[in-house]
Formats: C-alpha cells, structure tokens, sequence
C-alpha cells in the first residue's frame, strides 16, 4: 500500500531531513574505480521490457561522482541523514564543507527520482 502524495508531503513537511533515514530502491554496479553507477529499470513488466528493448540494457545508467558514490554506500536504510552527514565529514573534510546542504539536495533529487525512499514513510504505510 502507497501513502498518498498529500500523506507523504505531511510527512516530509513535519520531519527534519537530518532525522530521517533513507533506503535505496534500486541496485548499483560499483566499477574497477570504486565509482557507483546505479540502475533503475526502464520498464516495471520484464515481460515488456524483453520485447522493447531486445538486447539492450533494462536499465537506465546513472554515474555518481566520488561524494555522491560515499554517500550511496552509506544509504543501507539504517543510518539517519545526520549519521551519514557525521560520516562524509570525517572522509571529505573540508572538500565537502557545507556538508548538509550538500547531502540534503543530493537525497531530495534521489526521492525525486525515485531512487531512494525514507523508512519513516514506510512505516507509515503500514
């Protein structure tokens, strides 16, 4: 069961980002660099994405950078945003200075893509 857009904005809205806790949706290929390339389907129905795509990738290829390939290995849905927040400081220093800002709209474009979710939004649904 999904909570509806108007649910989740209320929760969203009411909760601090440092608080919430984010889990990933979709899977991730790590390259001989030790770079992330997540993976998110084209197609939901295999059965169709067989017959659309023939021999080609299922999945849509997106590359992250080394702060954003550091911050997806840390997203496993039990640390809080804070948590990995304190975790990225410690790794990048001073390279990634404003720290939740940075992380903050790096996740909000995840969720809005649909790569990521927040385990309070689950819990939520049930």
């Amino acid at each position: 069961m999904e909570v509806s857009f108007f649910e989740r904005r209320k929760i969203l809205k009411s909760a601090s980002l440092l608080d919430l806790t984010p889990m990933a949706k979709v899977s991730h290929e790590v390259d001989d660099a030790g770079m992330v390339t997540l993976l998110y389907p084209k197609f939901k129905n295999k059965k169709v994405s067989k017959y659309m795509l023939g021999n080609r990738s299922p999945f849509i290829h997106m590359k992250l950078d080394e702060i954003g390939t550091a911050s997806w290995l840390l997203i496993d849905g039990k640390k809080k945003v804070s948590e990995i927040a304190d975790l990225l400081t410690e790794q990048f220093g001073d390279k990634i200075h404003p720290v939740n800002e940075r992380l903050g709209k790096f996740l909000s474009q995840l969720y809005d893509n649909k790569y990521i979710t927040f385990i309070e939004l689950l819990k939520k649904e049930k």
